[in-house]
């Protein structure tokens, strides 16, 4: 049989090469999922992770006093040691406050843990010294060289200012000094973390009761924190390793299937001459298994370049992207994972090729017959399979579990494979009648349905492209416009400078449209009211405000007073309590007093929002009392707010907006959708590929049909116009099926995945792009067709009917 396997691979070299280059396409995709992931874990953690970045692990103390005996600990080891927290101090300069609160944390004084970004300067070597970050310097006036106090009292240390660094807002701070003096201010300091350069051992005896980590795992829980509790990136891992799972498994069996139906006869004459099945079999697997391990090797070569390709090209639009890095988890089951797939997929078809009677097997196949109890076990499996997928579907729905909506929608899916010799013929009928009449139309149905298996074989490539795709453009439409409509009713404003004591200055508007990164402003009349004894800023909002996110103007009615609710909660309690229970307030301004309407929310700082005319029935002379400001699309959110905030502090007035929180969330989501759209143009790849495979080896397997076709007159004309209208009827019928498919699974995506974090989640389906995937998907079927015509059309009737 050794001789049997290697005259096998020699003779049917060309027929390997499909199945090979499906088995490579499929383990790159792995190898280039775990790259892209890789890549964008590193990108959306970088913030996070850098403070972490020199240290294995990290330990996370329940008190300060904890931190500072693991400090002193490392220091006697001379082990490397940080600590992640801050104090709230205030901050003076030759005696004038420069801040009344901000946050102080460490720096430190070995360079492997200095983690923040130098800007100018350099970074501290002693105790007196300290650097600044750079936005928040803006709006204190403090530069290189300058000594300012920190804390009041006892506690007080003077600090120079050496340097000036860029610091990531998930993890910064307004000034950074070393431990010697950030302990001092015990009375403020909150210390959550230690990152920790020593072994778990010394960490337990030093601090019984903290848990130490690995840094990956922290990094991993504050990511998933900051995501509001979900690791979209260990989601897309699994959502894309399972994809690549299907996909490959899918492309190869249909490519394995369609090879051994071409071998039937093979098979046969080796039965014939005493080849018994079970030898037949090892050696059919031996094949395989020499393939797999040739392609998988390949694929991982393919996959690592391709890798390192796709992340410099989405690094090239989308900069946050982490680097390329080739995981060796990650490659060794792409290699793993594309040998037992070539394996598993080699297995039915080979158990059902050994299984027919060599004579049996020397007859043409006529498909499925659903008559037969083959067909009838086919018909009751794909019921089976897509009832429990619907069922395993609506249960996702409800529960907003992933792994059941992955097993659920797989199920259903395979069940719409199964029904493929049924269903596909049926609809190529239908779009064939639809389409018109004439003999080219007829005999490309005809030869469409003639083989149901080797159709619905042939469509099966594409419906896995067709559906992959739409679901994934019309999840990704629908994930940013259900963020940006959460992000438009959370953060209807991107800046707000509101007055404090006085009213703004005249020409403030101006100065901050003038500000890099600022698109439009507006100047809000107003005045200083004093409610329950609270002065507090009123504002009136004229209507149609362009500055505005979302559709909500943020216009009171006549007669009501919009209240923040972070303001309303520090209310004196009965009256805070009283507006919460009775949604009224009395308003005073100047002695008048007014009793007007309450309604809690926010977005827009720590004014009170009016009327136009309830201001003129408060004050009859209001003045600028807020600037509400609309940034530029893909402004820098800290150069912004710093220089903003420089802005509001010389005036006096205090800084709010949510533009930070939009750019953070913005980030993630850009990041995601460059590495989504890497991961599903390999998808497409895989489905183009099995296209070419399966019409490919379909025309191979029909060389006598086609050479008796033109034996009874039929012109190559009319024999490539037939197999291009054959492959547009496929085409058309697996893409008007993956379009429906696909926008099902979307909307069970969004209300299991979005609907998790956004509230009312709907599908917005980009009908634009939708529409040029069925368009492509049709041309490449057809596209696909056009050599194996051209190939057909050339072979003339008498070479075609001595074809083996």
């Amino acid at each position: 049989m050794r001789s049997v396997l290697l005259a096998s691979l020699r003779h049917h070299t060309r027929r390997y090469v499909a199945a090979a280059l499906a088995v490579v396409i499929g383990v790159a995709f792995v190898v280039v999922t775990g790259m892209l992931t890789g890549a964008t874990r590193a990108g959306l953690t970088a913030d996070v992770g850098a403070p972490v970045a020199a240290v294995d692990r990290v330990v996370t103390v329940d008190r300060a006093r904890d931190a500072t005996r693991l400090i002193d600990a490392a220091a006697e080891e001379g082990v490397p040691a940080l600590s992640l927290g801050y104090a709230m101090e205030t901050v003076t300069r030759e005696g004038v406050q420069l801040a009344a609160t901000a946050d102080i944390a460490e720096v430190s004084l070995d360079p492997a843990l200095q983690w923040q970004e130098l800007k100018d300067g350099r970074f501290p070597d002693a105790a007196g010294e300290a650097v600044a970050d750079a936005n928040a310097a803006k709006s204190t006036g403090v530069d290189l060289g300058d000594v300012v106090t920190i804390g009041t009292g006892a506690a007080a240390a003077d600090v120079e200012v050496v340097g000036l660094v860029d610091s990531p807002p998930a993890m910064g701070a307004s000034l950074y000094v070393p431990w010697q003096v950030l302990e001092g201010f015990r009375a403020t300091l909150w210390v959550e973390s230690v990152a920790w350069g020593g072994s778990e051992e010394l960490a337990s005896t030093v601090a019984p009761g903290s848990t130490v980590e690995s840094a990956d795992d922290w990094v991993a829980a504050r990511q998933a924190e900051i995501s509001r509790g979900v690791d979209v990136l260990a989601v897309m891992a699994l959502i894309f390793v399972f994809i690549a799972l299907f996909v490959g498994v899918m492309v190869i069996a249909n490519t394995f299937a369609i090879l051994f139906a071409q071998r039937q006869r093979d098979f046969a004459l080796l039965r014939c001459v005493g080849v018994t099945r079970r030898q037949l079999r090892r050696a059919v697997r031996l094949e395989a298994f020499a393939l797999g391990v040739v392609a998988s090797l390949a694929g991982v070569a393919v996959g690592a370049a391709t890798g390192y390709g796709l992340v410099a090209l989405v690094r090239h639009w989308f900069a946050d992207m982490g680097a390329a890095r080739l995981d060796p988890v990650w490659t060794g089951g792409g290699f793993a994972i594309g040998l037992l797939v070539t394996l598993l997929a080699a297995w039915l078809p080979t158990r059902a090729a050994t299984k027919v009677a060599p004579l049996a097997a020397l007859r043409p196949d006529t498909g499925v017959d659903v008559r037969s109890a083959a067909g009838r076990w086919r018909l009751a499996s794909a019921a089976l399979l897509l009832l429990a997928g619907t069922a395993g579907m609506a249960v996702s729905v409800a529960t907003q579990a992933v792994p059941v909506m992955l097993v659920g929608g797989a199920a259903a899916f395979v069940g719409v494979l199964l029904l493929g010799p049924v269903l596909v013929p049926a609809l190529i009928r239908l779009v064939g009648r639809l389409a018109g009449s004439g003999p080219v139309r007829t005999l490309a149905t005809g030869n469409a349905v003639r083989n149901p298996r080797r159709t619905a074989t042939t469509a099966a490539s594409l419906l896995i492209g067709v559906t992959l795709t739409t679901a994934v453009l019309t999840g990704l439409a629908s994930s940013r416009t259900e963020l940006d409509r959460e992000m438009d009713t959370s953060h209807p404003l991107d800046a707000t400078i509101t007055a404090v004591d006085g009213p703004l200055e005249a020409d403030l508007a101006e100065r901050t449209t003038a500000v890099t990164g600022v698109a439009d402003s507006a100047v809000l009349d107003g005045t200083i009211a004093t409610i329950a004894g609270v002065e507090l800023p009123v504002a009136a909002v004229p209507q149609g405000l362009d500055v505005v996110r979302g559709p909500d103007d943020l216009a009171p009615a006549d007669g009501v007073l919009v209240l923040p609710s972070d303001v309303v909660d520090e209310l004196p309690g009965k009256v805070g309590d009283r507006v919460w229970r009775d949604l009224e307030a009395t308003v005073v301004v100047d002695g008048r007093e007014r009793t007007l309407e309450v309604e809690p929310a926010s977005g827009w700082g720590r004014a009170g929002l009016v009327s136009a005319a309830t201001l003129a029935a408060l004050d009859a002379s209001p003045q600028p009392t807020a600037l509400w400001v609309r940034a530029t699309d893909g402004a820098d959110a800290e150069d912004l707010r710093g220089d903003l905030a420089a802005l509001a502090g010389a005036s006096g007035a205090g800084l709010d907006g949510g533009y930070s929180q939009r750019a953070w969330v913005g980030l993630q989501v850009d990041v995601l959708t460059g590495a989504v759209v890497g991961l599903l143009a390999i998808a497409i790849v895989i489905a183009l590929v099995g296209i070419a495979n399966t019409l490919g080896l379909s025309v191979l397997e029909r060389g006598r049909e086609n050479a008796l076709l033109r034996a009874m007159g039929l012109t190559r004309t009319q024999l490539r116009r037939a197999m291009a209208t054959e492959g547009l009827l496929l085409s058309a019928v697996a893409t008007l099926l993956g379009t429906a498919l696909g926008l099902v699974f979307a909307w069970v995506g969004v209300q299991v995945l979005i609907a998790s974090v956004v509230d009312d989640a709907r599908l917005t389906v980009p009908v634009l792009q939708v529409g040029g995937v069925a368009v492509v998907a049709a041309l490449a079927g057809l596209a696909a067709c056009v050599v194996p015509a051209r190939k057909a059309a050339r072979v003339t009737p008498a070479a075609g009917l001595a074809l083996d």
